[in-house]
């Protein structure tokens, strides 16, 4: 297809305003790019990247903040974002709370629910994003756990007209390469294949192009035990620390893009949000 009809048809889509609403996914944690606001791009940034394309009044918030459980995002983000007047809103939540051994999938999806109809009150579209699968993570042993908050966030979805972004299905996921070195977030390119799938799930054309993990060297035994025990210290360790202490990595961090404004400038490249 010449390169005129698709830059004609990445314009195409009903949506000026967009609103990210979430937690350290959302924010974009595992996506290092210095250039954007909190140091971090992830999967929204990039979509509103594409949204933006030739709408010089498109305008991108992302309220998320990393650590926040599903109620707090609900308290802390719906009130805002519908201040915000926004015509399209994504939110993932409840992955920290399935986390912890209380976490209810059926009582979060009863928390999300409520939270969507009210997002959705004043004719927003409302994007909702399902768990990922987690057989192959150091999340596996929440595997049952996610499936169940799944099937209840798919009732919600419907019952509300809302737009599952189908993580569980996303099977690239699985790859090692998508996550990040902490295992509990996405890398840059777990985060950009995300990001096509939303794009897709909301049937925007997009410029964005699959890309291949590399192929990585075989590791002995020791080699992978070693890094368990590293990933162990660095990360898991610290994590259950502050679980008891009932604290947050989230404590202190303020949204990154708590206005709307392009996400970017008119020649397509990288723009800094003030």
């Amino acid at each position: 297809m010449p390169e005129q009809s698709v830059s004609h048809l990445v314009n195409r889509h009903p949506w000026s305003r967009y609103v990210a609403l979430g937690d350290s996914f959302t924010e974009g944690i595992g996506d290092p790019e210095p250039l954007n606001p909190g140091g971090y791009r992830g999967w929204a940034d990039r979509v509103a990247e594409e949204l933006g394309r030739g709408h010089e009044d498109f305008a991108y918030a992302n309220l998320a903040i990393r650590g926040r459980l599903l109620q707090q995002i609900v308290d802390e983000q719906v009130g805002p974002c519908l201040d915000l007047r926004p015509d399209l809103v994504s939110i993932s939540a409840g992955g920290n709370d399935l986390i912890r051994p209380s976490g209810d999938p059926d009582a979060l999806a009863e928390k999300l629910d409520a939270a969507v109809a009210e997002l959705g009150s004043r004719g927003a579209t409302v994007v909702l994003f399902n768990g990922p699968d987690t057989a192959f993570s150091v999340l596996n042993r929440i595997r049952g756990k996610v499936a169940i908050y799944n099937e209840n966030l798919r009732t919600v979805a419907a019952r509300h007209d809302a737009i599952v972004a189908d993580m569980w299905s996303l099977r690239q996921l699985a790859d090692p390469q998508m996550w990040d070195v902490d295992r509990l977030h996405f890398s840059p390119l777990g985060h950009h294949t995300i990001a096509m799938m939303v794009l897709d799930a909301l049937n925007v054309q997009h410029t964005l192009e699959p890309l291949l993990p590399k192929d990585l060297p075989p590791r002995t035994w020791r080699e992978a035990r070693s890094s368990d025990l590293v990933w162990a210290r660095e990360y898991f360790v610290p994590w259950v620390i502050r679980r008891l202490r009932h604290r947050s990595s989230g404590d202190g961090i303020t949204p990154k893009r708590p206005t709307p404004g392009p996400a970017v400038g008119p020649n397509g490249t990288l723009l800094p949000h003030e």
